[in-house]
């Protein structure tokens, strides 16, 4: 979202952002003059919490958020002339209800595709609510979907929109997804499957460019011997994981390469002062991940494309959500390896270390990073300004 705040400022339009006003979001925004106006709890703490919460507050959880949103969001987006939508889905209908308020134009985007509906794949089930086995038929199961999705927010977003005056949504989850939506991811790297019912604008992905040079310690050590191997699980906590950074760590050593660890919301720490390892906090991921044999990640979208973009061999280790997505797709694409199952063993990461670090996955990464796009926030931008005008 930074991305394309910044290239809508270089077409000369004005641009806030609405976000969780957590210290990373509100540096980075900050770093390229752009207003951030915060709401809504930290997203840091709610990941964090999100293996104790009960599924059965889902609801009351999520009419919080929305409520929050409305308050914040209505008076921040008035004079404006579109909202772009995106996030958690309670928060992204809260969104374009602001929208609809105001009686702006608003844009409904996505950075993967699972969340769109399509006959090729199911849908992603809800907790407390996991789709029947039994049921195979793809459109089935994305009714299920709808209706899954109506039970846990319906009432949560149209007791809020009564609150603005607003009509009550039949369905919450075509709302969100609206006539149009917006898939903010690359082609080569995540070629849209095409639904018959929906109109997709595929813009590529949106991506920031970061001049920062890296600390002086880290290129340091990155001169020191031979490229690394890079571990990371960005904003995943990690909590099934405890001994992580230890197993990443002996696995990378066992295939006679050195670690470098990054913190993350883990707070991955080395444990021991062994000089074929370093660890770094937040830093600049693109022009790292050039320089390392290879990325061992989440499966974050964004993480994913820099790695790619990079010409990186990647280990996906998926969590939840789309990440299984993304390591399936670096496993079909053969830039790297997809880890079975989120908690890796010393043994499995070793395999999959083993399978990226090779030079044919290397010559396949280098292949597709030449033809990952870098113009998707630029193209986005351009078509909202289009829209508007």
């Amino acid at each position: 979202m930074a991305g394309l705040a910044v290239r809508l400022r270089e077409l000369g339009a004005e641009v806030r952002v609405c976000a969780p006003a957590d210290e990373e979001f509100a540096k980075l925004l900050a770093g390229v003059g752009v207003e951030l106006v915060p709401f809504g709890p930290s997203a840091r703490a709610l990941t964090k919490a999100a293996p104790s919460l009960p599924a059965e507050g889902l609801p009351r959880r999520a009419a919080e958020v929305i409520a929050g949103l409305l308050d914040v969001v209505i008076p921040a987006a008035e004079g404006y002339d579109v909202l772009v939508s995106t996030g958690m889905l309670p928060a992204a209908a809260g969104a374009r209800s602001v929208a609809e308020k105001l009686g702006i134009r608003s844009v409904s985007v996505t950075f993967q595709q699972i969340t769109l509906p399509s006959p090729d794949r199911p849908p992603l089930a809800y907790p407390g609510r996991p789709l029947p086995p039994e049921v195979t038929d793809n459109r089935a199961l994305w009714d299920l979907d709808a209706q899954n999705i109506n039970a846990l927010f319906g009432e949560a977003l149209n007791t809020n929109r009564a609150s603005i005056g607003l009509p009550p949504v039949d369905n919450v989850r075509d709302y969100v997804i609206g006539d149009q939506p917006w898939l903010a991811t690359d082609p080569a790297l995540d070629p849209w499957q095409g639904t018959p019912d929906l109109d997709v604008v595929q813009t590529g992905a949106w991506t920031l460019p970061d001049e920062r040079p890296l600390p002086t310690e880290l290129s340091a050590f990155l001169e020191a011997g031979e490229p690394p191997v890079y571990v990371g699980f960005g904003s995943m906590p990690m909590h099934a994981s405890a001994d992580v950074a230890q197993v990443a760590v002996e696995a990378v050593r066992a295939q006679g390469r050195r670690a470098l660890v990054s913190r993350g919301w883990a707070d991955l720490a080395l444990l021991d002062d062994q000089d074929d390892c370093f660890v770094v906090g937040e830093v600049n991921h693109q022009a790292l991940f050039g320089r390392v044999a290879a990325v061992v990640h989440h499966g974050g979208a964004g993480t994913t494309t820099t790695a790619a973009r990079a010409g990186a061999p990647q280990v996906v280790v998926p969590q939840l959500a789309d990440q299984p997505y993304w390591a399936d797709r670096v496993a079909d694409l053969g830039i790297g390896a997809a880890h079975d199952g989120p908690n890796p063993t010393t043994e499995s990461l070793s395999a999959a270390l083993k399978t990226t670090l090779t030079p044919e996955t290397r010559a396949r990464a280098t292949a597709v990073a030449a033809t990952i796009r870098t113009d998707g926030a630029t193209v986005a931008a351009k078509l909202l300004l289009d829209a508007v005008s």
